[in-house]
């Protein structure tokens, strides 16, 4: 029996998730943003409806969708239900399906504070982009009760191209923290590489070949240097959740105990990107940083 279906959040991700259940026939009934226009947009585009608040997303749907941007983002939406408007009002046997990437503890807290109410939660952390989303080959990365998992399998396979169950809720966040950190410093390195082979007047599209063809290749170079090249940075993934996420990653570490100097030193790079006014450009943005003469610091 189909089950109805909501998203909270509908930026760039959250609207093409849910055109992309909408295109496989599932019922995608209620859409919620903080920006309410654009919820009233892509409601329109959908046939469906567009809540003022997170308690209406919940009675409408079984299954709900959240992609939010942040720690403090996901704890207002899932609120204590007396402290006012929350997705855990009335939630009992509902499932929250939480896609963005946030301290494993958030997720944690999320998953006990539905479990209170009768609910229960998935992490789904996704290591993809725009496109993917649009066109249902997401990477997912899934956490909580397997029992929850394979209720929402069925979803989550016309969102993906590959789907991997981690283990307990916050592993897969942790596994994405560890994926997003790893991206972060790869292009801070690339853009690096390319700035000074650009200094020393290489042919740039000759130093990506070579790249492409020697230890320097990776994903991000098939993905980000022409772009690093043409100063092409429109946004798929933007510095600001780059600098988030690689915070994100230093804050386990300083848990565990370890010192990540690659890590923290692209995590600067990238927080330099949006003190700049930086932030919403791609990552790769951060070639605007290291090529000579590119980038200008506001002066004080």
């Amino acid at each position: 029996m189909p089950q109805n279906i909501g998203f909270v959040g509908v930026g760039r991700m959250g609207a093409n998730m849910a055109r992309r259940l909408k295109d496989c026939g599932e019922p995608v009934m209620v859409v919620y943003d903080t920006q309410r226009e654009s919820a009233m947009v892509l409601a329109q585009e959908l046939g469906c409806q567009a809540t003022a608040t997170l308690a209406d997303v919940t009675a409408a749907a079984d299954i709900v969708f959240t992609v939010v941007t942040d720690d403090a983002a996901m704890r207002r939406i899932f609120a204590p239900p007396s402290r006012g408007d929350s997705l855990l009002r009335g939630a009992r046997g509902k499932v929250f399906v939480n896609c963005a990437t946030l301290t494993p503890a958030v997720h944690v807290e999320v998953e006990r504070a539905a479990r209170r109410v009768g609910a229960t939660t998935l992490e789904a952390c996704m290591a993809s982009s725009i496109p993917q989303a649009r066109d249902g080959k997401l990477y997912l990365m899934c956490g909580g009760d397997p029992a929850t998992f394979e209720r929402v399998r069925p979803l989550l396979e016309k969102l993906s191209a590959s789907l991997r169950f981690i283990g307990q809720t916050g592993q897969a966040a942790t596994m994405k923290a560890l994926v997003n950190m790893v991206m972060n410093i790869n292009t801070a390195a690339l853009a690096e590489g390319l700035a000074l082979a650009d200094a020393c007047k290489l042919d740039l599209a000759l130093v990506r070949e070579v790249f492409a063809q020697t230890g320097a290749a990776s994903q991000v170079l098939k993905t980000d240097g022409e772009d690093m090249q043409n100063r092409e940075h429109s946004c798929f993934f933007s510095a600001a959740h780059a600098a988030k996420d690689s915070g994100i990653a230093l804050r386990l570490a300083v848990d565990k105990g370890l010192q990540l100097p690659l890590a923290a030193a692209t995590a600067r790079q990238y927080r330099r990107m949006v003190k700049a006014g930086l932030g919403e450009l791609d990552k790769s943005g951060v070639a605007e940083l290291t090529f000579k003469g590119r980038h200008k610091p506001r002066t004080k």
